[in-house]
């Protein structure tokens, strides 16, 4: 995340408390978004404001730069309370908010953060930014109800199209459709209608490689527990799609594991599982199905912004890297 961005997010969070329950607060406040993160919704946002043509510098990269401020912040209490609801361990190489402080503390920091986004919105100043705010918060919303619901009521019975259109909620709407629609509103410009197809297709893309990445990737560069997911019993494509083949005595055990709450789970039988995960060639089967995913929301994406008439070179590099992820 660029720099100028953290010291505008920080700027708008009150700097001392009046008393030392208070000063905890603050420091909790701060937590997320000094842990850091890779920006990358943010960076979308100001490279599709430069694709329709603001300038650093100008008055209306003043508004996209907190517009992307905004997204951060957005970015920070979702993951607060998303940890609190997935009971997870850790966030960004350090213990989740929660482990720390208390589900409480916690989620009342979440809240805050919260309204110190709507502020940064309003020093924007960005017509039509309130709108994609709300729907961005909408949508992101619905697909967590969806992907909460299911393991609130051990719904196994899914097939994959349910999880595609609970990642195009969750995470294609505020991953990467509001950004490209966010950077054309601060530069005055309608937003292309495409940007939705081609940014839910990325979104996509992202959320399977990372349903991946928690399986397969590197603890360090991936900042959280690698099998994270599972122990959560989370819906992914890898897992819907090994269940669709598994055999009787191994869904039988994948089954049983997960109608347990988190802390009865075994570490042990969930080892033999993300072994079983590995070798059944679902893992394989989800990262082909990003690819194509990352493909057609890549010619979306060129279509969109070769008719808008933009200079969008280095939006477009990124836009590549985000979809072929691999940390």
């Amino acid at each position: 995340m660029r720099p100028e961005l953290l010291d505008r997010m920080l700027s708008l969070l009150p700097q001392q408390g009046t008393r030392p329950e208070l000063a905890q607060m603050l420091d909790m406040l701060h937590d997320y978004p000094r842990r850091g993160g890779k920006g990358v919704r943010s960076e979308l946002l100001l490279l599709s404001a430069q694709a329709h043509g603001v300038q650093p510098g100008s008055p209306e990269w003043e508004q996209a730069l907190w517009l992307a401020a905004a997204l951060e912040l957005f970015q920070n209490w979702v993951l607060i309370h998303d940890d609190i609801a997935d009971d997870s361990e850790e966030r960004r190489g350090r213990p989740a908010l929660h482990r720390l402080h208390g589900i409480p503390l916690a989620l009342n920091a979440g809240d805050a953060l919260h309204a110190y986004m709507w502020a940064a919105v309003a020093r924007a100043d960005v017509p039509g930014a309130l709108d994609e705010f709300l729907t961005m918060i909408h949508r992101t919303a619905e697909g967590q109800h969806l992907d909460l619901y299911w393991v609130e009521h051990g719904e196994w019975n899914l097939q994959e199209e349910d999880y595609l259109e609970m990642v195009r909620l969750k995470t294609g709407f505020y991953t990467v459709v509001t950004p490209l629609r966010l950077g054309a509103l601060a530069a005055s410009r309608t937003p292309h209608p495409e940007f939705t197809g081609a940014g839910l297709a990325l979104g996509t893309a992202f959320q399977i490689r990372d349903d991946v990445l928690n399986l397969t990737g590197d603890p360090v560069k991936y900042g959280k527990e690698i099998g994270g997911d599972l122990a959560e019993g989370k819906r992914t494509l890898v897992t819907l799609h090994w269940l669709a083949h598994a055999g009787e005595t191994q869904r039988h055990v994948f089954l049983d594991q997960m109608r347990r709450a988190r802390p009865d789970k075994s570490p042990e039988v969930l080892d033999d599982i993300l072994q079983w995960f590995r070798a059944s060639g679902s893992v394989d089967y989800a990262q082909a199905y990003a690819d194509a995913e990352a493909q057609r929301g890549l010619e979306l994406l060129h279509c969109a912004l070769e008719e808008a008439g933009t200079q969008s070179a280095a939006l477009i590099r990124v836009v590549e890297t985000l979809a072929q992820r691999e940390a």
